[in-house]
């Protein structure tokens, strides 16, 4: 491992705190964490593999913490699991194969859509928390949410967790509550899918990465906590300003850095 200033690191671990609140309320946690690892000199590579690593951290504690208060049940949502996995295992493998410069340029446009959508999109009442019942219709819905999510985590990553949000607004009619439980649930499953291919490869700090995962634990535990005592009226403005933030800055990275 290199040796890296203290005050980096303390830079470094607020920030993984930042990401690990953002994350757990709204997604989108990595386009502050990957910058932040890729600004310590670190190559792209380890920079991501590391970036799984702490964000694994992350929305397990996220996920647990929605699952704990009864916002998630695994149960209804085992195609989802399966789905998600295979699609974060083959767009993993596959992103040394694909040019991902059309994703670039198109990606701000698509996670604008997501925030504009979530402003004036009605969701079902933040109070009514009860997951959907289990259909045909429902489980090809699943299938089809997680090979295409899973698969685009595991090629590129930015705004998987406010994809699956709003997606799952739209798909199931679920509030906006449910849908970031739903959210962190298979956000972890295809970190953890790709952790365990950059860790078979071995493009992952372990000793950095860890030390985020412990910054983004806490954040992810307070911003999870946030989200469910407030509701809505906290998790609506905190994700658009997210998203809207994330299509400005990957829009100027993709449009205007290389000029």
């Amino acid at each position: 491992m290199e040796y890296f200033e203290p005050s980096m690191l303390i830079i470094l671990a607020l920030v993984a705190f930042a990401a690990g609140f953002i994350d757990a309320v709204a997604g989108g946690g990595g386009m502050l964490t990957v910058p932040a690892l890729l600004s310590l000199g670190l190559p792209p590579h380890i920079a991501l593999g590391t970036n799984k690593l702490a964000a694994t951290f992350a929305s397990s504690t996220a996920a647990f913490t929605y699952y704990k208060k009864k916002l998630f049940d695994p149960s209804c949502w085992r195609r989802a699991f399966v789905a998600t996995l295979i699609g974060a295992t083959l767009g993993t493998l596959f992103v040394d194969a694909i040019s991902t410069e059309w994703l670039e340029k198109v990606l701000p446009l698509v996670i604008l859509a997501a925030a504009i959508y979530t402003i004036w999109h009605k969701t079902p009442n933040a109070t009514q928390n009860a997951s959907p019942k289990p259909c045909p219709k429902l489980h090809k819905k699943q299938i089809l949410q997680g090979l295409s999510l899973g698969f685009y985590d595991g090629v590129a990553g930015p705004g998987t967790g406010a994809f699956w949000t709003v997606s799952s607004m739209a798909l199931y009619r679920l509030n906006i509550l449910l849908a970031s439980g739903l959210a962190k649930a298979m956000n972890f499953t295809s970190n953890f899918t790709s952790l365990v291919t950059f860790a078979i490869l071995g493009h992952i700090d372990w000793v950095l990465g860890l030390t985020m995962g412990v910054c983004l634990m806490i954040g992810a535990f307070v911003g999870a906590h946030s989200a469910i005592r407030f509701g809505a009226k906290f998790i609506r403005p905190v994700f658009v300003t997210v998203v809207s933030v994330l299509a400005v800055k990957l829009a100027y990275e993709a449009w205007f850095v290389s000029l």
